[in-house]
């Protein structure tokens, strides 16, 4: 489905080289303070063309706001936002008409509808996040008006290299002081290296994606199918290129006893947060801190054996624009992901 959510609902529309992307958004509360700088801001994170480390693809995203607000506030109506489509290429994709991409969607989307836009994955290329994030931009606003809930992604590790962070105080600022978006100033620069050297190897390079929510309200998550941690886990791993999603102490959790894992409660909190500010599935007060994995990006300038339409064997050497690590722009699709489920479940237990 292209529709998200339960109350707070968003429905995101466009192909990577049509004429645009665009989402809208239906179930926002009327009356909301909205600032479109804010969801420009976001979009700008996300946009390609940053540096050296992202695909050269050049795109201002700059959103248009066709719907749903007046006078700088939300109308509680559905919300409908754009973004042009400005440096496509189409028909750079030329070649790959009848050839299936390895790790792409090629394959399935073709066995599924008959049919595929081949023209930069089409509605698979990661170029559909743009309606997430902006989306995402109105529930972070929605969550800060209405419950001071702030929600942060930055990179926690690119291939071997795993940085040091300190979930409970890092800040916005300090995220985007890196040209990788990861706050540790001796392992971030290091990651540039690896992710520099890896394009110019022509190869890619995945790694983990680390977010926290802070100020989440008590209550949060409906059992028993629609745990705020279960939530959260299908809205990142729908994301293009996510592989794992893990949630406090997450598989660690495997090598602890009983006694090490659980959280000791003090005061009305918990003495630690292995349960990553969930337990039963419902938000508990504490910091919601999980972890997402992406793969490296399967589009490579290395040979790969492929097939084409027809079953013939191919040789695939991909020529064209991509990100030799996705990992750069993605802590603004994350900390979307996230706060559309939390906007969802906050209206939901209101």
């Amino acid at each position: 489905m292209n529709t998200f959510g339960h109350l707070f609902r968003i429905t995101t529309w466009g192909e990577s080289h049509g004429g645009a992307v665009g989402v809208v958004v239906d179930g926002c509360p009327p009356q909301i303070n909205l600032d479109i700088s804010a969801i420009q801001f976001e979009l700008d994170r996300r946009r390609p063309g940053q540096s050296h480390l992202t695909t050269p693809r050049q795109e201002s995203d700059t959103v248009e706001i066709l719907s749903g607000v007046f006078e700088g506030k939300t109308l509680g109506t559905p919300i409908s936002m754009l973004v042009w489509n400005k440096d496509a290429r189409p028909a750079a994709y030329e070649h790959l008409k009848d050839v299936y991409r390895p790790s792409h969607a090629d394959f399935t989307y073709q066995e599924k509808y008959g049919i595929r836009n081949w023209q930069g994955g089409g509605r698979a290329s990661a170029r559909e996040t743009i309606g997430r994030v902006a989306a995402g931009a109105i529930a972070k606003q929605v969550l800060r008006e209405v419950s001071g809930t702030e929600t942060l992604a930055y990179v926690k590790q690119i291939h071997t290299l795993e940085a040091e962070v300190d979930a409970d105080t890092v800040t916005l600022e300090n995220i985007e002081a890196s040209p990788v978006r990861c706050p540790d100033p001796i392992v971030g620069p290091k990651m540039a290296e690896r992710i520099d050297q890896a394009r110019r190897d022509l190869d890619s390079l995945g790694g983990i994606i680390e977010s926290v929510a802070r100020n989440v309200p008590v209550g949060l998550g409906e059992p028993v199918f629609d745990k705020l941690k279960a939530d959260l886990a299908k809205a990142m791993m729908s994301l293009p290129a996510t592989m794992g999603f893990q949630i406090g102490s997450g598989f660690a959790g495997v090598t602890m006893t009983g006694s090490e894992q659980d959280d000791g409660m003090e005061r009305i909190r918990t003495r630690t947060n292995n349960s990553g500010g969930t337990q039963g599935g419902i938000s508990n007060g504490e910091n919601i801190l999980f972890q997402v994995a992406f793969k490296p990006t399967a589009t490579i300038g290395k040979p790969q054996q492929t097939v084409d339409m027809h079953g013939n064997e191919v040789t695939l050497e991909a020529s064209g624009r991509h990100d030799p690590c996705v990992l750069v722009r993605a802590p603004a699709i994350v900390e979307a992901m996230a706060a559309l489920v939390l906007t969802d479940h906050l209206l939901r237990q209101r």
